[in-house]
């Protein structure tokens, strides 16, 4: 926490205070400050605008200032796609200079260059580690927040709000990865907010769509139906959020045993999709291509208990992994895994269907927001007292899972 600990006090002695002023000024006490700078704890929600406006930033600002450091990879994983170290500022300097260099304050060459960043960082998230490529997101938002300010065209403006809203919603991808919804919160938040003033409604769909997927994990179906559908609406026709918003529905549905409308919302997304043009090589998260159809089919209907997820799933492994190579596995190939282990469970293969969720679990590709989809095969399997109910739990546990009532 060392790093939050220099930035927050940092701030606060440029501004002038000592840490009893500042406490002071912010309605709290000194221990409270103290617990701040050194890590200990978050400002609650109600006293960061109090705070940000102590400290003369704007909110984005404010969150990169607190939000704590991502968890450490585990030592035993070192398969995921590096990402430059956040300690390099050579990127950030080529960034100012082409913006010193052009016709005003922000230039077009200043803002093409963040959208080409942006779009990198979204092909790297099926494969890096969350904890590393949010240290990049963290970067580049400050930096737009620096630029906040600067002179620029009202056109310019809104392509920096977009730019702006784009980082900070894979930040809050990345924090809901990671389970930290404080910060995911803030995030997509702050998302909202500038896609409001870019008038980018594509943008502020996905914002809801991701929180209708967060809401999913955490068990409460109806608010994430609410919200999946409020994403719709949202997003413009023919969009990858519309379709992705359709999908998440599909999902929710299942969820729910909603069969009629499950099936709906799954020929809907094929219909939306069919159309879509694959990116070439790498795919990108906030684009949609037909292999994502396959994915998300698999998982809506391993939950909603159609024995045909066991081909959806079966065909993601074989596009994504044809060598079995966990090396090289993007996440939806471990995902793919534990809808196959799912639909072998319901066919009642039970071997096949704890090879496959362990495929998953040891393949290093789960990240912390999806373990509870690795535990619900291992309950099945131990409900079932299957004899390799011990052995699975035990890899699962080396997860660092959540708690036994997590959902």
């Amino acid at each position: 926490m060392t790093s939050r600990r220099r930035r927050l006090a940092e701030r606060r002695k440029a501004c002038g205070f000592n840490q009893e002023e500042f406490a002071e000024a912010v309605g709290v006490d000194r221990s409270t400050v103290q617990r701040w700078e050194s890590g200990k704890n978050d400002p609650q929600p109600c006293q960061r605008p109090r705070i940000a406006k102590v400290l003369a930033i704007t909110a984005a600002e404010l969150d990169a200032l607190l939000v704590p450091d991502a968890y450490a990879p585990p030592a035993s994983r070192n398969s995921w796609v590096a990402v430059d170290s956040a300690d390099s500022d050579d990127e950030f300097d080529a960034l100012e200079l082409a913006r010193r260099v052009s016709a005003s304050d922000v230039g077009r060459e200043t803002l093409d260059r963040l959208g080409f960043a942006f779009d990198d960082l979204a092909a790297k998230y099926p494969v890096s580690p969350p904890q590393d490529l949010l240290q990049r997101v963290r970067k580049h938002s400050a930096y737009v927040a620096r630029l906040m300010d600067a002179r620029m065209t009202l056109a310019d403006q809104r392509r920096l709000y977009a730019v702006g809203g784009w980082f900070q919603l894979l930040g809050a991808t990345l924090h809901i990865d990671l389970h930290q919804n404080d910060a995911a919160t803030a995030r997509l938040q702050t998302a909202a907010t500038l896609a409001q003033h870019a008038e980018h409604r594509e943008i502020e769909a996905w914002c809801y769509e991701t929180d209708a997927w967060r809401v999913l994990t955490d068990g409460d179906y109806k608010r994430a139906l609410e919200l999946s559908l409020i994403a719709q609406n949202l997003a413009p026709s023919g969009t990858s959020a519309a379709i992705q918003a359709t999908a998440q529905e599909g999902r929710v549905r299942a969820r729910l045993g909603e069969g009629q409308e499950t099936y709906s919302a799954i020929e809907r997304v094929h219909l939306m999709s069919a159309g879509m043009v694959p990116r070439k090589e790498t795919e990108h998260h906030y684009q949609y291509d037909p292999s994502k159809a396959l994915a998300y089919t698999a998982t809506t209907l391993a939950w909603v208990g159609d024995p045909a997820a066991e081909g959806y799933a079966r065909q993601v492994i074989a596009e994504l992994a044809p060598a079995d190579d966990v090396e090289k596995w993007p996440r939806r190939v471990a995902s793919a895994n534990i809808d196959l282990a799912l639909a072998l469970l319901g066919s009642g293969r039970l071997d096949e269907a704890c090879d496959a969720a362990q495929r998953a679990i040891l393949s290093g590709r789960i990240v912390p927001s999806n373990h509870w989809r690795a535990l619900e095969v291992v309950k099945v399997v131990e409900n079932r007292q299957l004899p390799e109910a011990s052995e699975l739990r035990e890899v699962y546990q080396g997860l660092k899972a959540l708690p036994e009532g997590a959902k």
